[in-house]
């Protein structure tokens, strides 16, 4: 099959960058003939605002070149990953004017909510869900603090719900979890259309022992990743159980400060990959007290592979993916109190305790089952059989 992957690039890289790079591995190693057209938002800096905008809305250079490449090369299928701001909607118009089938994996909410996240003031926010025109960021200034900002993100999702971009452009969608499908469906998409393939985890760092003795954190130090919970909660502690993070991030001075004063706190600052696996895979449990919904966190995944539990927010993909109890524990959200309390039988255990055992081998399991590439690729396929034959009825 030949397909092409199209996707703008954030300018700090995250989970849906490496999503696009490992699927793009995944069907090359099948034998499939993959080509990609990419943007990165590092051109976004010498742009002007209405320049900007008008890409935002409708990208005329990107609907000639993705035209002339469909047809140029015979791509019977086109993947898109994040077309915002740079590549826009007019790829979905592309493919199908040069009769490629469309895919859109959807891995965050920016489809239904300006500022992506479904967040505003620290806690979850679904006002603009279900909503023809989403006034209520603009209110706010959901995206980038600022009302101008904020309306032409919102200008897009209303012109193209309008135009029936979404309903009749797309002839597949990709949610990573059940929850975020369901929110999508709320939003408008077709439910028919939507289905669920996870992120999967390569290569396979392979299971670590635990026997390190610390807590760890692996993320953006960023208000919605619930650095204060975090900290907060290592503030409550008895004793003085070590806890390493492990990121960047703009609330790195907030981090720094806190390790400078509770000597169990290490910054690490970011890490290799590989390094990154080896700290998870040593840590007695891996702490995510996101407060918002999140895709699918390959943070999440890397620590089921390497057989680390994770105690996180009971809260979107986190209540889906982690079984309080077997594979790790929930907390709720923002509950710094909480967190702590939950904690302090893990950190507490000792390295022959049953449960701790028990919870390493269910998380080793639950990647197995659900996060490789050998799982991965079957219902990516079928996922893509499905357009095509939407695509040619």
């Amino acid at each position: 099959m030949k397909i092409l992957f199209v996707h703008n690039y954030y300018q700090q890289p995250g989970g849906e960058d490496q999503a696009f790079a490992d699927q793009a591995w995944l069907l090359e190693r099948h034998g499939h003939d993959v080509r990609q057209y990419t943007v990165h938002n590092d051109a976004v800096d010498g742009m002007n605002r209405l320049a900007l905008a008008g890409r935002t809305l409708w990208n005329r250079q990107t609907y000639r070149e993705l035209r002339a490449l469909i047809q140029r090369e015979r791509i019977e299928l086109v993947h898109c990953m994040n077309t915002f701001p740079l590549i826009s909607p007019a790829a979905y118009y592309a493919a199908h004017a040069a009769g490629a089938a469309v895919v859109q994996e959807v891995q965050n909410y920016r489809l239904f909510c300006p500022g992506a996240f479904f967040m505003r003031d620290g806690r979850v926010c679904t006002d603009c869900l279900g909503k023809r025109v989403p006034w209520p960021a603009v209110r706010h200034r959901c995206y980038r603090d600022s009302r101008a900002a904020t309306g032409v993100v919102a200008t897009l999702l209303t012109s193209h719900r309008l135009a029936g971009s979404w309903q009749r452009k797309v002839d597949r969608y990709i949610a990573v979890t059940q929850f975020s499908r369901h929110k999508f469906m709320e939003g408008g998409l077709p439910a028919d259309r939507i289905a669920v393939k996870p992120n999967f985890v390569h290569p396979d760092p392979g299971p670590g022992d635990g026997l390190g003795g610390y807590a760890i954190f692996v993320g953006r130090l960023s208000p919605e990743k619930g650095l204060e919970t975090l900290l907060s909660a290592w503030e409550q502690l008895p004793g003085n159980y070590p806890l390493k993070i492990v990121g960047d991030g703009p609330l790195a001075e907030r981090v720094q400060a806190a390790a400078t004063r509770n000597p169990a706190i290490q910054w690490l600052g970011r890490q290799p990959l590989e390094r990154v696996c080896e700290l998870v895979g040593q840590a007695t449990c891996l702490v995510f007290p996101s407060l918002w919904y999140e895709g699918l966190p390959k943070t999440i995944l890397e620590s089921f592979a390497k057989g680390t539990p994770v105690v996180a927010s009971n809260l979107g993909a986190m209540s889906e993916v982690i079984e309080d109890g077997y594979n790790g524990v929930h907390f709720t959200p923002g509950d710094a109190s909480e967190l702590a309390a939950k904690l302090m039988p893990l950190l507490l255990a000792n390295d022959g305790d049953h449960t701790l055992r028990t919870m390493r081998r269910a998380a080793r399991d639950a990647f197995e089952q659900h996060y490789t590439p050998e799982v991965n690729y079957p219902q990516l396929l079928a996922i893509y059989e499905a357009a095509l034959a939407r695509q040619r009825n």
